[in-house]
């Protein structure tokens, strides 16, 4: 049986800052709540109109919630914008906080706040609950609930900084206290996670190349281990919550790695996506898929059961959503449930095919900082800047092992609700990907019109 991958844009909103943060609320009564967080370096000039060698840093938080109401009327209203200090990174916990969900934000400021959603007269908005300073002279560069699992006891975060530091913090009634705070990477922690299925095991990522693993238990003296097998900064990890030991990464060397978090020497697959992997998320129901967010090559599902399974070979990448203009940078799931896939309609375009093909060169890829803490670029050998030379999108060069798997026969076809956003563009796309037994013609992804944006 073949079987058809198919995404189609549903609306693009203009964040008018730069976007690097989209985050899906995971409680069932408020799923179709969507978070996204912005980032925008400002040049402040100082006296007799000389440029200050200090930046500021400014945000802002948007939240929407998303209708499907036919396909004449955009599915996603904003309800409200904060403005905020620039955010790296947004997480809502997994279960509910005092019966509300809460959403985490790390901020160029050096702070973790803390944002109760609660009913207003005019409908949900976020309040801000708490905050903490992590330490002077930092910034903020990722959090992580331990709440993975939807188990609620004992609710603590992780987060990680540009000193290269991580601190475990615990949510108290009223206050967010530091537990433990230790230098863990010589550079920037670029990322921070916990175990799901034990919460006294944290991992962390950095500019230094390194991998580690801490045991909250042992204290943070010496990491459980250290893999050196990234050859760029590691700035995404992300533990599977449906199978136990069950890790991905992801690095600026523009590899995914998979990982049974028992054997931590050698990844069980390793699959080239074509750009800096700055976000990786697993499907909250499907336990398989993987969702990453390529930088400068859009955003990728990628099959992972066959690597998950113990079989060497990278994972099958399964669809591309290739409509952004800029740096992939935020990525998630939809907690909410999708109908099945939609009919084609005769005026609406066939679903375009999207042909991966191996990459052909040496290129030496520098690529830039989120946090424009250091300059970079994107050279090949003879020094000129690879966009200018890249192929167009619908020939980006990632591999796709074939042929591509089913996933399973429980599970015949998927259709999921989609949030990604890029940086430098500001744009948020809201999309949905389809994935289904072949009717007449085989696709192997693509994408369709794009709407106007809103």
């Amino acid at each position: 049986m073949g079987w058809q991958s198919r995404t189609r844009s549903l609306q693009v909103f203009d964040t008018e800052l730069s976007a690097d943060s989209v985050e899906w609320c995971p409680l069932n009564q408020w799923s179709h709540i969507l978070a996204c967080g912005t980032y925008q370096l400002q040049k402040n000039e100082g006296k007799a109109g000389v440029e200050s060698t200090t930046p500021s840093r400014t945000g802002r938080l948007y939240l929407f919630q998303f209708h499907s109401q036919g396909s004449f009327t955009p599915p996603l209203t904003e309800i409200q914008r904060i403005d905020t200090p620039a955010i790296l990174d947004l997480k809502w916990c997994h279960v509910p906080v005092s019966e509300r969900p809460v959403l985490g934000m790390a901020t160029a400021n050096g702070e973790i706040e803390l944002h109760t959603l609660i009913d207003a007269q005019q409908g949900s908005c976020l309040e801000r609950a708490m905050s903490t300073e992590l330490g002077p002279d930092r910034l903020a560069l990722s959090m992580d609930w331990s709440t993975g699992r939807g188990e609620s006891s004992d609710t603590r975060l992780v987060s990680s900084d540009s000193t290269g530091s991580l601190t475990v913090l615990s949510l108290g009634e009223a206050s967010l206290n530091a537990i433990s705070q230790w230098k863990a990477h010589d550079f920037e922690a670029w990322i921070s996670a916990f175990s799901y299925w034990d919460t006294q095991l944290v991992y962390s990522g950095g500019d230094d190349c390194k991998l580690k693993g801490w045991d909250l238990r042992l204290g943070p003296s010496s990491p459980t281990f250290t893999c050196k097998r990234h050859s760029m900064g590691v700035c995404s990890i992300h533990s599977n919550p449906h199978r136990e030991h069950i890790l991905a990464t992801g690095s600026y060397d523009e590899n995914v790695l998979l990982w049974d978090g028992r054997n931590m020497r050698q990844p069980l697959s390793e699959t080239a996506v074509g750009g800096g992997v700055w976000r990786l998320k697993w499907h909250p129901a499907q336990e398989h898929l993987l969702l990453a967010a390529c930088m400068h090559n859009d955003f990728h599902i990628l099959h992972c059961q066959q690597a998950m399974d113990g079989n060497d070979g990278p994972c099958p990448i399964l669809a591309s959503y290739i409509l952004h203009n800029s740096l992939a940078y935020g990525a998630d799931w939809s907690w909410l449930p999708l109908s099945s896939p939609p009919p084609s309609s005769p005026q609406e375009p066939a679903p375009a095919i999207v042909e991966f093909t191996e990459s052909g060169g040496h290129l030496r890829i520098q690529y830039e900082s989120p946090t424009a803490s250091f300059d970079t670029s994107l050279e090949d050998d003879s020094g000129r800047y690879i966009p200018d030379y890249t192929l167009p999108p619908e020939k980006t060069a990632v591999p796709s092992p074939a042929p591509l798997p089913s996933l399973g026969e429980s599970s015949p076809s998927v259709s999921c609700l989609l949030a990604t956003c890029s940086f430098y563009d500001h744009m948020l796309h809201v999309w949905r990907w389809d994935w289904s037994p072949e009717e007449t013609e085989t696709v192997s992804g693509g994408d369709e019109t794009e709407p106007a944006p809103s």
